[in-house]
Formats: structure tokens, C-alpha cells, sequence
């Protein structure tokens, strides 16, 4: 029989493998992570519709942008807008960010918002239409645009500190 604390250990570790939202280790690779788009390839979307109903063209926008795909319930996902709410990049008027949810709703998105003090749109990808054209699984996932949406840099958020990864160097 197995105790109350093996099933408790055994059910998290089922629960992050399923989720690939775990910490991984800082130097390996995530395992069985695919990224669909490659440094230098264009952003196949530039049209959303934010949650409030603004529309975004990024085509029109000027300079860098980030795109995090991310998930409310991921803890990796929590801890990377921590990060950047902490960092120099929220305050850098030449940066657009936005945030995409993966298999989340307006509502849903509305109210993790408040929690985190967004200042930048919130697009609800409620059936994974504009995800799984990036990825196969894990959030966060950063991409990193230049001024012409061509792709800088992709990144895997369940580290720790990935944030001082976000550079267009």
C-alpha cells in the first residue's frame, strides 16, 4: 500500500510532466519541447483582438516585440511575469509585449491581470489556434521580434531568471 505522502509526491510529478509547466534543469535541454519557428523566420500572426476588444496590428507597431505564451495555472508562467514586472523591460517605451494565453478565456485572463498589474494586452487563446503554430508543449514560451517580426530568439520559461535572457543582441 502506498502511504499518503508517496501519492502526493507521485500525483505532483505526474501533474508537472503532464503540464510541462516543471522546472527543468538550468543546463539540459526541456525534453520532448519542439518549436515550431526558427530564428529569422517571420511571425506567421501579426492581427489579435486584446481582451478587451482593442484590436493590435503588429505590422503597424514599431520596434522590438515580445510575445509570451503563457498559461494562468503554470507557476513558471507566474514566476516569469514576476520577473518582468521587476525588470527594466517593462518600462522600455520602445518594447511592445504581449501575452498570449494558452487555453484561456477573456475572463480568466481579466481577472490573473489584476493580480499582476498588466500593462501590456492580454490576448485570450482559448483553443490553442495561435500556440500550436509556435510549440508543441510548455509555457512559458518567449519569442523575441524585431522591428520587422522576424523571429530574434525563442525561450523556454521554467527556468529561473529567464527574463535576463530577453536580449535582441
Amino acid at each position: 500500500m502506498i502511504n499518503r505522502r508517496k501519492k502526493i509526491a507521485l500525483l505532483t510529478a505526474i501533474g508537472l510532466s503532464l503540464s510541462a509547466c516543471g522546472t527543468t534543469d538550468n543546463n539540459a535541454p526541456s525534453q520532448g519541447y519542439e518549436t515550431y519557428i526558427s530564428d529569422g523566420q517571420p511571425f506567421k500572426h501579426t492581427h489579435f483582438e486584446d481582451i478587451s476588444g482593442h484590436p493590435i496590428d503588429l505590422s503597424k507597431i514599431k520596434g522590438n516585440k515580445l510575445i509570451i505564451l503563457f498559461a494562468t495555472w503554470c507557476s513558471d508562467s507566474k514566476r516569469t511575469f514576476s520577473e518582468l514586472n521587476a525588470s527594466a523591460l517593462i518600462h522600455d517605451s520602445s518594447l511592445t509585449i504581449l501575452a498570449i494565453g494558452r487555453e484561456e478565456s477573456p475572463e480568466s485572463l481579466a481577472e490573473f491581470a489584476k493580480n499582476y498589474r498588466f500593462k501590456f494586452p492580454l490576448i485570450a487563446d482559448e483553443k490553442r489556434q495561435i500556440y500550436s503554430q509556435y510549440a508543441n508543449k510548455g509555457v512559458p514560451r518567449l519569442i523575441l521580434l524585431d522591428e520587422n517580426n522576424r523571429v530574434v530568439k525563442t525561450l523556454i520559461g521554467e527556468t529561473e531568471n529567464i527574463i535576463e535572457q530577453v536580449t535582441w543582441n
